[in-house]
């Protein structure tokens, strides 16, 4: 099984997988909170149109998880609040 790491932790996941799915098949479904509020957010349409999954993929901010190819080896952090 390839892996990636998020927040320092490695996930692994099956090949084809988005970054969202394998977060989703590992058991996390909230990986951001909102400014206001703090409430939790993670993938929510699944197909880009909305910003609910957001997350840092090898430095680069606000990239949705749900668009994004798992890859062995790259880096992702979740963020807190809608800055990045």
């Amino acid at each position: 099984m390839s892996r990636f790491s998020v927040d320092g932790e490695p996930l692994g996941f099956t090949e084809g997988q988005t970054v969202a799915a394998a977060l989703v098949a590992a058991g996390r479904v909230a990986w951001r909170t909102t400014r206001v509020g703090r409430r939790p957010r993670g993938v929510f349409c699944g197909i880009g149109v909305c910003f609910d999954c957001l997350v840092t993929i090898d430095g680069a901010v606000g990239q949705r998880a749900c668009l994004i190819p798992a890859r062995a080896g790259m880096t992702v952090t979740t963020q807190e609040d809608d800055d990045g």
